[in-house]
């Protein structure tokens, strides 16, 4: 579970990585194929929404099936 959490956050951290970067190339259409750039970055950040759903949903399941242990305070302190 802990190698799963850790590629969704890698996941997470690389299509926003990915988010930045065509934010900043640019949303000017490239020549050669005619196709506009503007598209890329809204992609980019649908999968960075889709791996923290994702990864949420993991750390859930983890927690009903008995892999992960919430730790730190205790309720009702």
């Amino acid at each position: 579970m802990v190698y799963l959490a850790s590629a969704a956050f890698a996941a997470i951290f690389l299509s926003l990585a990915a988010a930045l970067f065509f934010m900043l190339k640019g949303g000017k259409n490239d020549e050669a194929t005619a196709k506009p750039k503007v598209g890329r970055m809204a992609r980019a950040l649908t999968f960075r929404i889709g791996f923290s759903v994702l990864l949420f949903i993991c750390i859930l399941v983890g927690w009903k099936l008995g892999y992960l242990h919430p730790t730190g305070i205790p309720a009702g302190k």
